[in-house]
Parts: structure tokens; sequence; C-alpha cells
């Protein structure tokens, strides 16, 4: 099983999701074509009501304990309740572009 399918496997068992999209972005990166480090997670579950951005990624990280501790670098997180997935009309943040690590300490050192 791919890592993306794992997580998004995993996510979709703790949470219950009323949507969940596990997104591999790692081809945006300087990582070896075919990598699956980097990811951006949209997660709306009832179980984030009441709870902080704080809490929300403190959940999800538990659940994803394994695949961050191994094959996971980065793993962008957009979590919501379904009253606050309503309210954006399922508009995500775009994900930044990828500085590539040293790319952009050349700049500041110039």
């Amino acid at each position: 099983m791919s890592v993306q399918n794992e997580i998004h496997t995993k996510l979709r068992n703790v949470f219950n999701p009323d949507h969940l999209e596990v997104i591999n972005e790692s081809n945006q990166h300087n990582v070896p074509a075919g990598s699956e480090s980097h990811f951006k997670v949209v997660l709306v579950s009832n179980s984030f009501e009441a709870k902080r951005q704080v809490a929300r990624h403190q959940s999800i990280y538990a659940a994803l304990a394994d695949q961050l501790s191994g094959p996971v670098h980065a793993l962008a997180l957009h979590t919501y309740s379904p009253q606050e997935w309503a309210e954006r009309q399922g508009v995500v943040p775009a994900s930044p572009e990828c500085l590539g690590g040293s790319k952009s300490e050349v700049g500041a050192a110039e």
C-alpha cells in the first residue's frame, strides 16, 4: 500500500470525516521522482468541533505517528469542522512554492 493510501485509510478510520483529501505534493519539492514524503491533508470532521488548531493537529500527528517517524517528511494540515468547511465553501489555501532548502539561503547571503 502506498504511503498516501496508508494516510488516507488511517485518517478515515480515526476521524470518520465528512471530507478528506490526501494530496502527494512531493513532486513540488527537491526529492527523487516517485517520492511520497510531502503531503497536504484536508480533513473535515465533527471531531474538530470546539477544538483549536493545535489540538486538531496533535490528534492527526498521533494517528499518523508511524508515517511521521518514517517516510513522511512534511505534512500540511487544513482541518475544519463541517460548519467551518461550509463557511469556506470548500476552498483550501494553496500550498506555497518550495524554496528548495539551501536555495533560499543563497538569496539571503547575497
